[in-house]
């Protein structure tokens, strides 16, 4: 396809992603003080008084503040209607730049807050079984898969393999979590192999505070890293995805192969980075089904 025509398709899907309305949360819990502490959640529409599986989904934006959780909300209603309890997670992203070597280079603020994104996540994961059930009682705890998108993709394998990070790290379990398993969007699941193809401006470098601290943090932050997990693992990853090419993707799964653990691969024909959380694109229906036969 010429290169004008992907970027009109690559354009139109962001437009039809993006094109649906807000979804109100039934409830939002704070898992913290910080405005961007807090958890909303939606409930089964379908049988609403079923047990039913959890899903957690955390959003993408390449860690910047300017993409929050509410562009996603649409998908998490999707599955909501799908008939899971679905959790959606906020947390501190980037804001105005701070270190000139962390801004794109055209006004981009940088990505991410280290340490705070990740203290958010690992906080929201720790405080979400009694959030949940309070705000989502007919949610299955025991059948919980963790989803994202992009930079959210990222966040979802990072926070499943905590028990395997460094044994200084502040963000370490001891055990692994109690999921049935993880399904990464197009995820930035390779910090070096993002940051070699420019993914997002150079989010996964800024990320990690630039250049004097990428080497030193990623063993803390880079899911490629963090290998064996033994937890199921799904990626899915559309071919046509300009923003986060499946090369990054693959780097992951190879990763995992050679330590031994099989990390299951959905690459769809002709499909970008936005259809995955679009409830319009037929994509979505195969992240719904990934999750569901993780979840049952």
């Amino acid at each position: 396809m010429p290169d004008d025509a992907a970027a009109a398709r690559a354009a139109a899907e962001e437009e039809s992603a993006f094109a649906h309305p807000p979804v109100d949360p039934d409830a939002t819990s704070a898992y913290g003080a910080h405005p961007d502490q807090v958890i909303d959640f939606y409930a089964p529409r379908a049988a609403p008084e079923a047990v039913v599986p959890l899903v957690v989904v955390l959003h993408g934006g390449a860690w910047r503040a300017r993409h929050d959780r509410r562009h996603i909300t649409p998908f998490a209603d999707y599955l909501a209607r799908r008939g899971f309890a679905v959790a959606n997670i906020e947390y501190r992203r980037g804001g105005a730049p701070l270190i000139p070597e962390q801004n794109a280079g055209d006004g981009t603020p940088p990505a991410g807050r280290w340490p705070d994104t990740f203290d958010d996540v690992a906080a929201a994961l720790e405080a979400l079984p009694a959030l949940v059930r309070e705000a989502l009682p007919q949610a299955d705890p025991r059948r919980t898969v963790l989803t994202g998108h992009s930079a959210g993709g990222h966040l979802a394998l990072w926070a499943a393999a905590r028990h395997v990070l460094p044994a200084d790290s502040p963000w370490r379990t001891e055990r692994p979590a109690p999921l049935r398993g993880v399904v990464a969007l197009a995820p930035i699941a390779d910090l070096e192999v993002a940051e070699k193809l420019d993914v997002c401006g150079n989010a996964s470098l800024q990320l990690l505070g630039g250049h004097d601290t990428f080497a030193e943090r990623r063993p803390f932050a880079d899911p490629v890293l963090l290998l064996p997990t033994g937890i199921a693992t799904t990626l899915v990853q559309g071919r046509t995805d300009a923003e986060v090419p499946q090369a990054v993707a693959e780097s992951y799964a190879a990763a995992a192969a050679k330590a031994g653990e099989v990390v299951g691969l959905t690459l769809l024909e002709d499909v970008g980075h936005f259809p995955l959380i679009d409830p319009a694109a037929d994509a979505c229906a195969v992240v719904a089904e990934e999750i569901a036969q993780l979840a049952w």
